[in-house]
This record gives C-alpha cells, sequence and structure tokens, in this order.
C-alpha cells in the first residue's frame, strides 16, 4: 500500500506536533528540577481525562488495532468481549484497588508486594516484571508495530523499528510519565477519530454509498453468524473464546491482572490529583472501552463482506485503510502510529520506575539525590528501548503468529499475580511464603495442563490454575502462619465509596453491556 503525498504529510505533521507537545509539557518551572515523584508520577498531578486518555493510549498498540481486527475476520463480534468485559474490570479497579494502592501512596506494584509481605516478594515480582516487560511486552510492540508499517507503507522492517525506537526515545525520554500521558490525549482523539473514519467508510462501501446505519444492518443480514457474542462448542473457534467463560471464567483473571495489577497500566492512576480524580479517569477509560470494538472490531467483520478472500486475516484493517480516500488514509495512519508509539513510550516509564524504585534504590547502600535517581530512570528508558530493538527480530522474527504467543506466555503467570494481590488486599493471614508458593504454582501448573491436558482452552485454563494457587496460598498460610507486615493497610481503614457520578456511570455501562450480550447472545 502507497501512501498519497498529502498522507505523508499528515503522519509527518502529526509527527511534529506529538514531539513539540511533549517537549512543552516536560518544560521545567524556573528554579526546580525533576524529582522521582515529578519524572515517574508526573508529580501525582494528573486530571481524570488526562489519566482515561492515557490509559487506553497505553493499551492500544498495533498488536491490538491490526491483531483485533484479524480475530474479528475470522471469529466475529465474540472478540469485542475483551473490550467489554475491560470496561467492568475497570470499575472494580477503580472502587476497590485504586483505594488501596493510593492510601499506600506507593510508585509500583513491587513497593506495595513488599509493604504487605516482604523484600523477598518485591525482589522477586520486579525481577519478573522487567523480565517481561523488556523481552516480551517491549519487544512485542517495537516488532509487531514495525510490522504493521510494513504491511501499510512497504517501509524495510528494520527501518520501522529503529524509527519508532529514536521516536519514542526522542519524544519520551525527558519528561517521564507527564509528557507521555498528557500528549496521550491527543493520541486518543487521533485513535478515536481515525477509526470511526474507517468504520464509516467500510460500512457505506456495504450500503454501497447509503451510509454507515444501513451498512450496519446489511452487515448483519449477510454474516450473522459473525454477531455470535457467545460461541458455541461446536464453533470452530471455541478454543480460543470457549463460550460462557468469557462472562464467568479465566477472562476476568486476566482482564484483573492486566487492569488492575500492572505498573504499565495502573501508574496513571497512582499519578492522579486524588482518589476522585482518579476514579474518574477510570470511568473515562472505561466509556473508551465500550466504543472501541467499534473502532477496530466492525473494520474486520467488513471486511468479509469486502474482501473475502484475503491471504491472512491480519490484512483486513490494513485491506480497509487502502478503501480511504487521500488524506483521511494519512490521518488512520497517524493513529495508528499514534497507538504504537504511545504504547512504547508508556512501558519504558515502567520500566524504569520498576527498575528505578524497586531494584536500584533498594538495593543501594548509597544514598542518591532526586535528581541522580531521575537520570538513571533516563538511562534505564534509552537502554531498555535500544536493547529492545536489538533483540526484537531474532526474538519474534520466526513466529508466524506472535501475538497469540505472548498472550500464551503471559498466561502462564497471571493466575499467581492475581492470587497473591487478591489474598493480600482482602485476607489478612496470606504470608509472603504463600504468595511466593502461589507465584511459582502458577508457571507449573500452568506448563503441566498445556501439556497434559492440550485440548483445555487457553482461558478456562487460566481460570482453572487460578483457583489452584488460590487453593496454595491459603493451605500454606494457614499451615505455616507468618506474623503481618507492620507497614500492610487494614482494608478496614480504607475509604471504598464512591460518588453518585461513578456510581450511576457504573450502572450505566453494566446495563449498556447486559444489552448487548442480550441482543448478541
Amino acid at each position: 500500500m502507497v501512501l498519497g503525498t498529502i498522507d505523508i504529510w499528515v503522519a509527518v505533521a502529526y509527527a511534529v506536533v506529538i514531539f513539540s507537545l511533549a517537549q512543552w509539557v516536560s518544560r521545567e518551572r524556573v528554579g526546580h528540577s525533576k524529582d522521582t515523584s515529578d519524572y515517574f508520577l508526573a508529580g501525582r498531578s494528573l486530571p481524570w481525562w488526562a489519566i482515561g486518555a492515557s490509559l487506553i493510549a497505553a493499551n492500544i498498540s498495533a498488536e491490538q488495532i491490526i491483531g483485533m481486527s484479524g480475530s474479528a475476520y475470522v471469529m466475529g463480534l465474540a472478540i469485542a468481549s475483551y473490550e467489554w468485559m475491560a470496561a467492568i474490570t475497570l470499575i472494580l479497579v477503580g472502587k476497590y484497588f485504586l483505594p488501596i494502592f493510593l492510601k499506600h501512596e506507593i510508585y509500583t506494584m513491587p513497593q506495595y508486594l513488599e509493604q504487605r509481605y516482604d523484600s523477598r516478594v518485591r525482589i522477586v515480582m520486579a525481577i519478573f516484571w522487567l523480565g517481561v516487560y523488556v523481552l516480551v511486552n517491549l519487544t512485542s510492540i517495537l516488532w509487531l508495530g514495525a510490522l504493521a508499517i510494513n504491511s501499510i507503507t512497504g517501509v524495510d522492517i528494520t527501518t520501522a523499528l529503529l524509527a519508532l525506537g529514536i521516536f519514542t526515545g526522542g519524544y519520551s525520554l525527558y519528561g517521564g510519565l507527564k509528557a507521555v500521558a498528557f500528549t496521550d490525549i491527543i493520541q486518543v482523539i487521533l485513535l478515536v477519530a481515525g477509526g470511526l473514519m474507517i468504520s464509516w467508510i467500510t460500512l457505506d462501501q456495504i450500503s454501497g454509498g447509503g451510509g454507515a446505519i444501513a451498512g450496519f444492518n446489511e452487515l448483519i443480514n449477510q454474516v450473522p453468524e459473525k454477531f455470535d457474542m457467545i460461541l458455541s462448542r461446536d464453533n470452530p473457534n471455541y478454543m480460543s473464546l470457549p463460550g460462557i467463560s468469557v462472562l464467568v471464567g479465566g477472562m476476568w483473571v486476566m482482564n484483573l491482572s492486566y487492569w488492575g495489577f500492572n505498573q504499565y497500566i495502573i501508574q496513571r492512576a497512582l499519578a492522579a490529583k486524588s482518589i476522585r480524580e482518579a476514579q474518574l479517569g477510570i470511568l473515562f477509560a472505561a466509556f473508551l472501552k465500550l466504543l472501541m470494538p467499534v473502532l477496530v472490531v466492525l473494520p474486520g467483520i467488513a471486511a468479509v463482506v469486502l474482501m473475502p478472500d484475503l491471504s491472512a486475516p491480519d490484512q483486513a484493517y490494513p485491506e480497509m485503510m487502502k478503501l480511504l480516500p487521500v488524506g483521511i488514509k494519512g490521518i488512520v495512519f497517524a493513529a495508528l502510529i499514534a497507538a504504537i508509539i504511545s504504547s512504547l513510550a508508556s512501558m519504558t516509564n515502567s520500566i524504569s520506575t520498576i527498575f528505578t524504585i524497586d531494584l536500584f534504590s533498594h538495593i543501594s547502600k548509597k544514598e542518591h539525590s532526586q535528581k541522580q535517581l531521575v537520570t538513571i530512570g533516563r538511562v534505564v528508558s534509552l537502554v531498555s528501548l535500544g536493547f529492545a530493538m536489538i533483540v526484537a527480530k531474532p526474538l519474534l522474527g520466526s513466529f508466524d503468529q506472535a501475538f497469540q504467543y505472548i498472550q500464551e506466555f503471559t498466561g502462564f503467570f497471571t493466575p499467581g499475580i492475581v492470587v497473591i494481590f487478591l489474598l493480600g488486599m482482602f485476607w489478612k493471614k496470606t504470608t509472603a511464603t504463600a504468595a511466593l508458593l502461589a507465584a511459582l504454582g502458577s508457571a507449573l501448573l500452568s506448563l503441566v495442563f498445556k501439556i497434559l491436558w492440550p485440548e483445555l482452552p487457553f482461558i478456562d485454563r487460566v481460570g482453572l490454575v487460578f483457583l489452584l494457587c488460590a487453593a496454595i496460598g491459603v493451605a500454606v498460610s494457614l499451615a505455616k502462619p507468618e506474623p503481618l507486615s507492620a507497614s500492610a493497610v487494614d482494608v478496614s481503614e480504607v475509604d471504598f465509596s464512591t460518588t453518585a457520578t461513578f456510581n450511576i456511570a457504573s450502572l450505566a455501562t453494566v446495563l449498556v453491556l447486559s444489552g448487548f450480550y442480550i441482543i448478541w447472545w
């Protein structure tokens, strides 16, 4: 696919604007030097709209946009469960998890684990998260982003990879989380605008110029099987989305781990001005999650009608982009680049935060100034980005479906992570030893089930391993009690109350989602 001259200029204009905005947001007041709170948590000053936008911008990248459209091409609207169930998960995180984290005034998830358990849990989990973030998440965003650019523009993959890494470093390295969060507002506006344009134009094509609503009705009439939300056992895609399990099974575990206990995501909420701002930001993100299937799933389903003979499902979104007129094509391409850049910047910032706060500051015997710690954070961001650029192709270049392999890998650890947080927050008797054994058991049990029960759907395996890890955590805690950490917060002291706005919006979200599932059950 070749972009027109106007499209290229639109993309270039986006790059200039976003880079300039990042530098402007990052500027320091006269006489003030950035400290760790400024760099890693934006001075704990983020308003709700920046939090919500940044949560979504960090979440959505090339693998979600192109991968989810490709999945929609194959399995239809059912893939939207990942987005819609996340909306409810976000509300639970805002009501029950954020009040605990913000009462601790923590920087990182491993820091919370030390306060609740001990330093062993903090160090082990910090090393684990750094390994996953650098070797799995950061490399996958870079590699799959470069593949997306290659498929759309024809630019060499290595060149695309280098361009993404260099631009990300230049735009986010100096300002830290503040630069990322405030520029994410532009990223999300562009993402939503681009997604709506491609959905409208593809649906209009299906209706023969009769408009998007007519096109949507025609799409339902032509491919009604693509609008089943709950897949039956005889569906060829049941192993990927095993029926009712998307509502009551392992998907909850995956969503809670991602949205509630993932530094890469939750760091934005930790940087809020207040708990109320954080909760409003969570609500904003939940609303955007309701909208995401319109932006990325509908184009994939539309491609079934418009281009039924694609050689690979992941070609659906790039092929739909070809239908766009010159200029608008550039906007949608810029939206895709925005999603990739935002995710890369968010990931490098989280890597530097965990390394600096949880490993360097914790292990180093020397006292370091705030300026030195910020410098270390910047160096770590740069090194992690450079390392990921070097190893991305060797690690992922041989995989035809890299994103699926990544999901499978992280799913080995997700159940244990959710167990140690949930038990740690809501059951005082949970011990540090039990937490470590639950985390270890998650990987071992997942591997055993993968080998001995290969026909068990991935989501069901995650749910089953979660239950077993919870049993391990409870059994070990009861068999070998340990004193509660003196710094652990008693949840009876935490204010879990929410505003009327939060409660009404939460109820509306649940009702809307219930309607979706009732209509397309």
